[in-house]
């Protein structure tokens, strides 16, 4: 099956408005979940005991984790209910449960009575292996079209509304309050609908009204998200590795808490371009172990990242070299720019052929993307090293790539403003843990990665004029009234 497994990204958003929080985690995990007949046989393994089938959805199933967050978002948005509603089903559980537990006892009375107390484990796993074969009332049930609500068995229109507008990441629940009092409801009619589903929470693994709580390797609180103390701690005493394979898993580990470090690409991109041979006698890897400490350093200082607040201006700082994107969502705060969230990438090769003031463009394009729900709609204060930004979104006079850029930036309203770099007005607005972009620029000489392909830059005509300075001085030697005119 396929079902939309929800964003980190997204389920870390919408939570300014909180002060009390609550994190559940259900308890038993995929094991909650009771396996059909056909999933019994399709998931069977034989060893040297015999055949064995799942009675419970076990971890590591391809789709485990899709119908466990189908199951989760059923009982928190209420789209379907069992035929006759989640009562008669509960009621029909019950007596078939009871039943089976009958069952289980007068079986294993008769195992007594036919082994007797001096039967080995052969035998009585001989025995339980013949019971295990018989139906229990249960498993009727489970596979009747009354439980097979979500596939292609028997549904009512669910009455139920929604507990509150958030999803789960599989068993991973997070959600608050604006007031202590608010944050006790929503955990009433959440702990309600869970009673009603079926569905157990893990009460030692939970946490329940605090001002801070821990969500997918996350800190939640009112001032913001941190990264998990923990396991930045267990990145940070990393020692540099021996191979491909474990500079892979680092970076990995880094990955997901990319959104913490300003210019994560622009470090990362030495340790990306590392080949196995590069580990060996004679690799040359200072600039890697540059890069790899100054990424540690990183993470141990990562910031508070601020809510993304609706009522507040967006201010975004974009920043481009030679081999990487960075970007920076900005709110302000006590007079201050906070950040919201950082992102960046590393260039392809043909990308890495682009004016500077084009992959300005690329890294703006980049934060479009990835907080579209957050942007769209928005009045976006960008600030840019180079006026080009400003012409592609204005002018009608283009070709070229600039076609394209100009395309995907119309739908958003932009306010572009050029940094110069003896502009200190704007370096005293930043919050101490963003580094403004000419600071950035003269510490990157150290940990350039080698060229991929041609170091040229191909310039577009097209684009020379507008990416002359706004405070360029000089004289026209001559002028066709080109811009007057229709070139097509």
């Amino acid at each position: 099956m396929e079902y939309t497994m929800p964003l980190v990204d997204y389920l870390l958003t919408d939570l300014e408005a909180y002060l009390w929080f609550c994190s559940l985690d259900g308890a038993s995990g995929f094991w909650a979940i009771m396996m059909t007949l056909r999933a019994r046989k399709i998931s069977a393994y034989v060893c040297a005991l015999g055949h064995f089938e799942w009675l419970r959805m076990p971890f590591g199933l391809n789709n485990a984790p899709m119908i466990y967050q189908r199951m989760i978002d059923n009982a928190l948005w209420g789209f379907v209910q069992p035929k006759g509603g989640w009562q008669h089903y509960a009621t029909l559980m019950r007596a078939a449960e009871d039943r089976a537990h009958q069952l289980h006892d007068a079986s294993n009375e008769l195992l007594l009575t036919e082994f007797g107390p001096e039967s080995t484990s052969r035998t009585k796993f001989q025995a339980y292996r013949a019971a295990s074969t018989v139906t229990d009332p249960v498993t009727e049930l489970v596979n009747s079209p009354i439980a097979d609500m979500l596939s292609n068995g028997e549904t009512d229109e669910s009455a139920l509304v929604p507990v509150f507008d958030r999803r789960s990441f599989v068993d991973d629940i997070c959600f608050g309050g604006s007031t202590f009092d608010d944050c006790l409801a929503t955990l009433d009619r959440l702990l309600s609908r869970f009673e009603e589903c079926r569905i157990s929470v893990s009460f030692t693994k939970s946490i329940f009204v605090q001002s801070r709580v821990d969500f997918l390797s996350h800190e939640v609180s009112r001032e913001g998200i941190r990264a998990d103390p923990k396991k930045l701690t267990a990145i940070t005493e990393l020692s540099f590795p021996t191979s491909k394979k474990g500079m892979q898993s680092f970076l990995g580990a880094l990955n997901y808490y990319s959104r913490f470090i300003q210019d994560y690409a622009v470090y990362g991109a030495t340790l990306y371009q590392l080949k196995d041979a590069d580990f060996g006698s004679d690799g040359e890897l200072t600039t890697a172990r540059r890069c790899f400490e100054t990424l540690k350093q990183k993470v141990a200082d990562a910031p508070i990242l601020r809510h993304f607040d609706r009522t507040k201006e967006v201010h975004v700082m974009v920043f481009a070299n030679e081999w990487a994107l960075s970007t920076t969502l900005m709110q302000e705060h006590e007079g201050l720019l906070h950040p919201v969230r950082f992102s960046g990438r590393v260039l392809k090769d043909a990308e890495m052929n682009y004016h500077p003031a084009e992959k300005e463009v690329l890294a703006l394009l980049l934060l479009l993307k990835q907080c579209y729900t957050q942007l769209a709609g928005r009045t976006l204060h960008v600030y840019t090293r180079f006026s080009t930004l400003d012409w592609i979104h204005r002018t009608k006079s283009l070709f070229g790539r600039a076609i394209q850029f100009s395309v995907l930036l119309s739908p958003w309203h932009l306010k572009v403003q050029r940094v110069s770099e003896k502009d200190t007005a704007f370096a005293q607005l930043l919050q101490s843990t963003i580094t403004n972009f000419v600071t950035l620029e003269d510490s990157l000489a150290l940990v350039a990665p080698p060229t991929k392909g041609s170091p040229t830059v191909r310039m577009d005509p097209a684009l020379l004029y507008a990416r002359l300075p706004r405070d360029y001085q000089g004289l026209v030697v001559s002028f066709d009234g080109s811009a007057n005119t229709a070139k097509y």
